[in-house]
């Protein structure tokens, strides 16, 4: 993903749109040894969308104790060696259920395979229930829009980049992008947990719908002009990160408001995706 600014640019700025008067309503598992998979927390449902995958395996402290702690996600199954479950337990701010299993070193290398970093607590469960963008920009902050951006890795940094930086949500498209699953629940360390991951059919329509709800949409690319928050000062942004390899195609480009790029006087002339959004989240809300 190309995201260098040339500072000598201009702004390649479209004439600013009219405020809407109407604001928008702001690994697989095995299957189990006996008996059959109890379930967790209430379900949250979104608009007229089916949950995507299956049961996946969540391994490691952090991401566990967000999955517990969200009242939205179905727990089917919890695994706790000896060694983590005192320590695991004071950090919960909810009790662990009763159906809570004791594994070894061998029952996590069975279930989760030998290369899962999992610090002896894994939880089974379901993908959340889908969320709609009307429902997503009810909360505060930027919104993240992943044009084809496909390594599940990205997207969970993504995620975690947009938890700290306080984003709205996340916004991807059903094709060309990773289902919800256990590298990107791994690398999201809990943020999939909080942020919302918002999947849309077509891409173009999405970018209208924020423009409709009063969000700058942002593509950021190289070929405009430079990133700065202070200029988007006052206004809800949309940041359109394009693919790993390709950057924002074409069309993307085109309903985007403004393209811009990160400053970066060094030699290299493109950053990772995840590490993009990282920076262009930060350029967004320091100046708010």
């Amino acid at each position: 993903m190309t995201t260098a600014c040339n500072p000598s640019y201009s702004s390649a700025m479209r004439t600013p749109r009219q405020s809407s008067p109407h604001s928008s309503r702001q690994a697989q598992p095995d299957s189990r040894d006996k008996g059959e998979a109890r379930r967790g927390g209430p379900r949250h449902h979104g608009r007229n969308r089916q949950k995507p995958g299956g049961p996946y395996w969540i391994a490691g402290v952090h991401a566990c104790q967000a999955a517990l702690e969200n009242p939205h996600r179905t727990v089917q199954r919890v695994l706790l060696s000896a060694e983590a479950q005192d320590d695991f337990t004071k950090r919960l701010s909810v009790s662990l259920p009763s159906y809570v299993e004791r594994g070894d070193k061998a029952r996590f290398t069975a279930l989760l395979g030998t290369e899962t970093v999992h610090q002896g607590v894994a939880v089974l469960v379901e993908p959340l229930e889908a969320v709609a963008i009307e429902d997503a920009l009810e909360r505060p902050g930027p919104v993240l829009v992943l044009d084809q951006v496909t390594d599940p890795r990205n997207v969970g940094a993504i995620l975690r980049s947009a938890a700290a930086f306080g984003a709205a949500c996340v916004v991807m498209q059903d094709r060309n992008a990773p289902e919800e699953g256990a590298a990107l629940a791994k690398a999201a360390s809990g943020a999939l947990e909080v942020v919302p991951l918002v999947r849309v059919v077509n891409l173009s329509r999405c970018l209208e719908t924020l423009k409709q709800n009063d969000c700058w949409v942002v593509g950021l690319d190289a070929g405009g002009g430079q990133l700065e928050g202070s200029s988007l000062k006052g206004r809800r942004a949309a940041l359109v990160l394009g693919s790993e390899g390709d950057g924002l195609r074409r069309l993307t480009r085109e309903n985007c408001d403004e393209i811009a790029g990160l400053y970066m006087p060094g030699t290299m002339e493109s950053l990772n995706v995840s590490v993009a959004a990282a920076i262009g989240l930060y350029e967004l809300v320091r100046a708010a």
